[in-house]
């Protein structure tokens, strides 16, 4: 799983990460590579970044949830120096390291993984959910709490009710979906990461949401963690 020589490749520069991407995204999947039936864990990934004496330093919040009671199964944490530089458009690369490593302490095996941040929607189709479903083997959705504009393309705010959605098309294709989970709050961003489709995804999303969060348990509770472990270092 820790393919490190293919998410640390040296030099850390835009043109050897997007050499990257461009050949990982032949191999994305926009179908369903499961049954529906057989989800039983989903995990919700976060991470959080601070100074500290001169350096980057990261952590990495892992938050396993049964898909049918919304129980907290596990959470586990890891904490790092990050050695490879912010380059916008490039962020999995900083964070896979970690996540890797942090998925590594788990005790339980989730079926499928949620990740706060995005996953088809990026200009390359690889966001994190997408990027790091490679190295996970499973299938991946990207939830993001904002729109980055792609091309200069807006999104179309959805009806305030729980489940509107628009979709978000770049040059005729979707990319993702702007989904209310609460009446009258905010939409998140859902986009496919990997071996899942779009409506799934949405399905999946809207079935762990509850009335404390406009986010899905599982990315939610990660989120809190990432945020708790981050003050308690500042």
């Amino acid at each position: 799983m820790n393919q490190l020589n293919i998410l640390l490749p040296e030099p850390f520069n835009e043109e050897t990460f997007d050499q990257i991407q461009r050949e990982l995204v032949e191999r994305i999947n926009l179908q369903n590579s499961f049954k529906k039936e057989d989800i039983h864990l989903v995990a919700g990934v976060d991470l959080a970044y601070w100074e500290e004496e001169g350096r980057t330093r990261a952590v990495c919040c892992i938050c396993v949830v049964d898909y049918t009671t919304h129980e907290i199964v596990e959470t586990k944490s890891l904490q790092n120096e990050t050695k490879v530089p912010y380059i916008a458009g490039y962020l999995s690369f900083r964070e896979l390291p970690l996540i890797l490593d942090t998925f590594n302490q788990l005790e339980n095996d989730p079926d499928l993984v949620m990740f706060d941040g995005n996953g088809y929607l990026h200009p390359r189709h690889m966001g994190i959910a997408t990027h790091a479903s490679f190295y996970l083997n499973k299938p991946t959705i990207g939830i993001a709490k904002s729109y980055l504009r792609i091309q200069d393309t807006d999104y179309e705010m959805p009806a305030s009710e729980s489940g509107a959605f628009t979709d978000i098309v770049i040059d005729g294709e979707i990319y993702g979906r702007a989904l209310r989970t609460q009446q009258q709050v905010k939409p998140i961003f859902v986009s496919c990461g990997n071996g899942i489709d779009l409506d799934t995804s949405t399905e999946v999303t809207l079935a762990l949401i509850n009335k404390e969060s406009r986010l899905p348990i599982p990315v939610r509770q990660a989120d809190l963690e990432t945020k708790k472990h981050r003050a308690a270092r500042r």
